[in-house]
């Protein structure tokens, strides 16, 4: 069992059941702690745990949102196909959309994201692996 397969907080997520961590490596979250939970100082609700693929991330960079790119001074190191992150969760919608949603690691996804996109959709892509 890895670090990720472990509930990180009390938090839930979209399934009901305990959050799990996002991602360590890249380290994701709104506050760098590997999960997507919640955070009142949060103002984009990076709430969905993504997969990200080379598609989604033109797409964002398409958007105004180059996620490829590092910027030290955000302790972002740029992400690449296959990543795990916590992304915005109106970026997912979009991108959702616009056919160029990434696949979703749903135990990973907070359940506060629900507020923005439908279940349904997240289930549709949900990540196998």
């Amino acid at each position: 069992m890895s670090t990720e397969d472990l509930p990180v907080s009390n938090a839930l997520n979209v399934l009901g059941g305990p959050l799990l961590a996002c991602s360590y490596d890249p380290l994701t979250g709104w506050d760098r702690t590997g999960c997507c939970d919640a955070s009142p100082d949060d103002l984009g609700r990076h709430h969905v745990c993504v997969k990200v693929t080379a598609e989604f991330l033109r797409f964002s960079a398409m958007r105004g949102n180059d996620l490829s790119t590092p910027r030290p001074e955000f302790r972002f190191a740029g992400l690449k196909p296959g990543d795990r992150w916590c992304l915005c969760a109106m970026r997912w919608r979009e991108a959702w959309e616009a056919g160029f949603a990434p696949p979703v690691v749903l135990a990973a996804t907070h359940i506060a994201a629900l507020e923005l996109i439908p279940l349904d959709a997240l289930r549709e892509h949900a990540y196998k692996g």
